[in-house]
């Protein structure tokens, strides 16, 4: 089974590089890339799993209802994207249940941040994505925890895909930067040791992102936008023509407890 994932979220990452973009211009630049990806899904029949930030899902409310109304789960990435309290876990679990009447049962932490197992278990989640088990400087020392999913108490850990060799991390910048030929041999390979893939993305990688007021790194928008269309309809493609499954990561639960 292919886990699709999607960190849908408020596009502050300029903030992060002293770049200047707006509130209004960070939740459009979101909507438009959301858009483009439920069409790419719909397209070709594939579940996904979307961890949005209550911040985003208040203002994109018809997109939200959309991804809901075509079969995919919605889980959450807490409150804000840069900003973060212990309170945010059920908080934010609760509101994203109360405003689209679903079931949030899956957290994603923003960035991939490290959070208490008994704060996630007592705010009600039944499992948890937030780690990426790889090396990365100054992002992830993760080289010692379970490549794959493993419980922590009450809780589902499903970290992201990394290589069965040297875990070679799987995630959206990889997905950007790799020769995507060399990017499906990473994924085939770990598809056959795993018998499951876990990558994510975020919807303002398939918007136009590549503007001189954000100051982001040329390895943050390598084929983005269009580009990124076009990549991430082909790799599908792919899946599809070597009979992979897609399904949501509740499905995935349901998968290996029965």
């Amino acid at each position: 089974m292919v886990l699709l994932s999607f960190d849908i979220e408020e596009f502050d990452m300029p903030l992060e590089y002293k770049g200047e973009i707006s509130f209004e211009n960070q939740i459009s630049i979101s909507q438009n890339g959301l858009e483009r990806i439920l069409d790419i899904l719909k397209k070709h029949k594939a579940k996904a799993t979307f961890f949005s930030t209550v911040v985003f899902a208040e203002n994109s409310k018809h997109l939200i209802e959309r991804l809901l109304n075509e079969g995919h789960e919605l889980a959450s990435h807490t409150w804000f994207h840069s900003d973060f309290e212990e309170t945010h876990l059920k908080e934010s679990k609760d509101r994203l249940e109360e405003l689209f009447s679903t079931k949030v049962t899956g957290l994603r932490m923003p960035r991939m941040m490290p959070v208490s197992k008994n704060a996630v278990e007592d705010a009600g989640y039944s499992y948890n994505s937030s780690i990426n088990p790889t090396f990365l400087p100054g992002r992830y020392n993760n080289l010692k925890v379970s490549r794959t999913y493993f419980k922590e108490g009450k809780v589902t850990q499903i970290p992201a895909s990394v290589s069965p060799n040297f875990r070679i991390p799987l995630f959206w910048l990889s997905f950007h930067n790799f020769p995507l030929s060399f990017y499906k041999k990473l994924a085939s390979d770990t598809l056959k040791k795993d018998n499951y893939l876990n990558i994510y993305f975020h919807p303002w990688e398939f918007a136009e992102i590549k503007d001189d007021a954000f100051k982001l790194p040329g390895f943050t928008v390598k084929n983005s936008g269009k580009d990124m269309v076009e990549r991430f309809d082909e790799f599908i493609s792919w899946l599809k023509s070597k009979n992979y499954s897609f399904g949501t990561f509740q499905e995935f639960q349901k998968q290996f407890k029965s």
